[in-house]
This record gives C-alpha cells, sequence and structure tokens, in this order.
C-alpha cells in the first residue's frame, strides 16, 4: 500500500447521517485548526454537515464555520469515533494481503522478497506475524485485522525484510529504515500489548 493511505470518510449532520465529497470544504475553508494528529477545518459553505477522514499520518474534521468551540470538541470525538468503527470492520482478504506484500517489497525492498505465500491465520496469538524463508511463507496473526492499515503494513514489511535477512541485527533493522512509520506502528502495537495486560474492570452491578 501507498506510504500515505487514506483510511476512510465518515460524516454526520445533528439530524441523520451523511456522506459528503472531501473537496467541497477543502476548497472553501476560511479557518483550520491543527490539534495534535487531528486538523479541524472550517467551511462557510458548509452549513450542518460534519465529516472526516484520515489523510497521511492525521485525522481532518470538517465542519461549519458558524460552529462554536465547544461544538468543535464534541464533534471532533463523534468522528473520531466513526472513523475508528469504520475502519474496524474493514477486513481484507489473504488476496489483498498478497498484493499489498507485493507492493510494500518494491517499493521499500526494491522488489527483492517475493513470497510464496501471504496469509493470515488465527493460531498465532503471541506473535503479530511469522515467516519461513526456507518456503517463502508469511503468516499475519488475524488480532491485526481492523488495526490501522500502516501497522499492518508495518507487520508485514518487518515480515518481508525476514525473507531477506532471517535475525535481526542491524542488517534487517537497515531495511525497514525507508518505512517512515516504523516507530509509529511499533508504538501502537506496544500499546496494544499493555492494554491487553491491564486488569479488567469488575462488571456493573445489576440494580
Amino acid at each position: 500500500m501507498p506510504a500515505d493511505p487514506s483510511f476512510g470518510l465518515a460524516g454526520e449532520t445533528p439530524e441523520r447521517s451523511a456522506v459528503r465529497p472531501r473537496h467541497s470544504a477543502a476548497a472553501h475553508r476560511p479557518r483550520a485548526t491543527v490539534t495534535g494528529a487531528v486538523e479541524v477545518r472550517r467551511s462557510s459553505r458548509r452549513s450542518r454537515t460534519v465529516s472526516a477522514y484520515r489523510e497521511g499520518d492525521r485525522t481532518v474534521v470538517l465542519i461549519p464555520a458558524r460552529m462554536s468551540e465547544a461544538e468543535e470538541q464534541r464533534w471532533v470525538g463523534v468522528m473520531l469515533d466513526k472513523l475508528a468503527a469504520q475502519e474496524s470492520r474493514r477486513v481484507i482478504g489473504d488476496g489483498e494481503l498478497a498484493e499489498r506484500a507485493e507492493r510494500l517489497s518494491g517499493q521499500y525492498l526494491q522488489g527483492r522478497a517475493r513470497p510464496a505465500s501471504v496469509r493470515w491465520v488465527t493460531n498465532q496469538n503471541t506473535r503479530w506475524g511469522s515467516c519461513t524463508p526456507a518456503e517463502g511463507s508469511i503468516r499475519l496473526s488475524h488480532r491485526l485485522q481492523g488495526m490501522p492499515e500502516y501497522v499492518v503494513d508495518y507487520v508485514l514489511l518487518h515480515e518481508l525484510a525476514h525473507l531477506l535477512v532471517p535475525g535481526h541485527g542491524p542488517r534487517f533493522w537497515r531495511l525497514l529504515e525507508p518505512y517512515p512509520r516504523t516507530e509509529r506502528a511499533r508504538g501502537y502495537l506496544e500499546g496494544v500489548v499493555a492494554a491487553d495486560r491491564l486488569p479488567q474492570l469488575p462488571a456493573a452491578r445489576d440494580e
């Protein structure tokens, strides 16, 4: 997949759900506010509709120009949740996974990593991915399904690199240096692992 994929589009109005083209607000925005990884763009042409989409490493939220700061904050939260829900429902199949592996190999490994097979598996609960260089096979854990695409791409590229360098020495990590989201993806996965180890809250008591 491209280094900066777009992950989807979410739209909403106070009365009903809606999906609007991105260009309507992008071309007419009197003010844009950037907070962390979220950019809020206000448009005088947008009267009611609120929408959001991924643009590289950040999320763009399009809102009406007349919206108050308090409403802006509330709708940013709503749209972030909506985008996350949309992304979690999208699960790519083995065929698309193999196509992504081919593109990643060409983009970051000069096409030298050529797996014989790439597929999802359900029996890897302690590893995100695995590679058998002798067979040219790559397997990704089903736990990655629904995670951001840059995370899946990182794990896939990691296993592709193992087709060229089996271990985790300096030569291996140099192969991953061109990928711009290595640290971001590793941080995301470390956060998932940490969350899994947190104690679960007790269930609410029935009144």
